[in-house]
């Protein structure tokens, strides 16, 4: 399907008071059928949808998070070892394998999104998860170390821009939505994360310097950003002290403490990707439109408030089958039209 300019609309934000889109991977090993299948379903009349790219970890190492981000390093060459990537000294297979799996993600984009105009939005892992998966040449995690950590922070933002920009040169008319993925922030902030040894814990990383870190690779970016944590105890002031536009989050089971913390969040002007269906696929649009719309309540939040929120799953949904996946994004682009139907009401 070739997506021109007049068949398509420019997808802003402003057109849209509430939209729907999914948080990154997706099932199976066809990075053909996962980028068209997102792009059907996403690029619409209506702009509800907010289509990204997918990622299909299925494809093995280098298509997972750790890989793909690592392979986005900028003088800082990574290969696979029994226990995990590792920074070595000179690039080696794994890192050929990855560079070719990102040239086909982009291949199939430019092909996918010819003459599209409008929201686009890319999945990167941020620099502490970066830092809590990669290992030094010794064995251990980078972030134990606070140099190692600077140097893959600098690394990854000049690879994250290189990558902005070879999506705007594949699809000029892409407005990027970039969104960083921390699903280790927690545990790195509460120290919880096992020494090579297994044997002890990690130090904890000051809260300022954890935001910074992220701040230095979000700056890579000068348009829309995204900053995403799905685990439960996701650190919603540091999230939206990193200056991002907007946060995503599970919000399934949100206690009353976390919905006062999403008020806060929206009042500061941050917007909000709410991760209200569950990723086994279980979740309807009438539950997912009571469980923002009661969230919003206990936190003492107005229907206008909705404006400007995303609708999207928890978190991927790489563990579902294909159907299932579609189904989710069905069901999400069904609750954001009825949210927004709230909104103009």
């Amino acid at each position: 399907m070739n997506l021109s300019p007049e068949a398509v609309p420019a997808a802003e934000p402003v057109a849209a008071p509430v939209r729907a889109t999914g948080i990154g991977s997706w099932p199976g090993t066809s990075v053909r059928e996962a980028v068209r299948t997102v792009r059907d379903l996403l690029v619409d009349g209506d702009v509800i949808g907010l289509p990204y790219l997918p990622e299909t970890p299925g494809r093995g190492p280098g298509a997972d998070i750790i890989g793909r981000a690592a392979g986005l390093l900028v003088d800082l060459p990574v290969d696979l070892q029994p226990s995990g990537w590792r920074l070595v000294d000179r690039p080696g297979r794994d890192a050929a394998r990855t560079a070719s799996l990102h040239r086909e993600d982009l291949d199939e984009l430019a092909e996918a999104y010819d003459g599209y105009t409008g929201s686009l939005k890319i999945q990167v892992a941020g620099p502490w998860s970066l830092a809590a998966s990669l290992q030094l040449t010794r064995g251990e995690r980078a972030v134990v170390d606070a140099g190692a950590v600077a140097d893959l922070t600098a690394s990854l933002a000049d690879g994250v821009r290189a990558r902005v920009a070879d999506v705007r040169r594949l699809v000029p008319g892409a407005d990027v939505v970039l969104q960083l993925d921390e699903p280790s922030l927690p545990a790195v902030l509460e120290g919880s994360l096992p020494t090579a040894s297994g044997f002890g814990r990690i130090r904890s990383v000051d809260p300022q310097a954890a935001a910074r870190g992220i701040q230095a690779v979000l700056a890579a970016h000068d348009g829309p950003t995204v900053l995403h944590c799905c685990d439960p105890s996701a650190p919603l002031p540091l999230m939206r002290a990193t200056g991002a536009t907007a946060i995503a989050i599970d919000l399934t089971g949100a206690s009353a403490a976390r919905w006062e913390s999403v008020a806060a969040t929206l009042e500061r002007g941050t917007g909000l990707y709410a991760g209200c269906l569950p990723t086994d696929g279980t979740g309807t649009d009438t539950q997912a439109r009571a469980l923002v719309l009661d969230g919003f309540e206990r936190a003492g939040l107005a229907g206008e408030a909705l404006r400007g929120v995303v609708v999207s799953p928890a978190c991927g949904l790489a563990r579902l089958t294909r159907e299932g996946a579609r189904d989710v994004h069905r069901t999400a682009l069904d609750t954001a039209r009825r949210l927004r139907e709230e909104v103009e009401s």
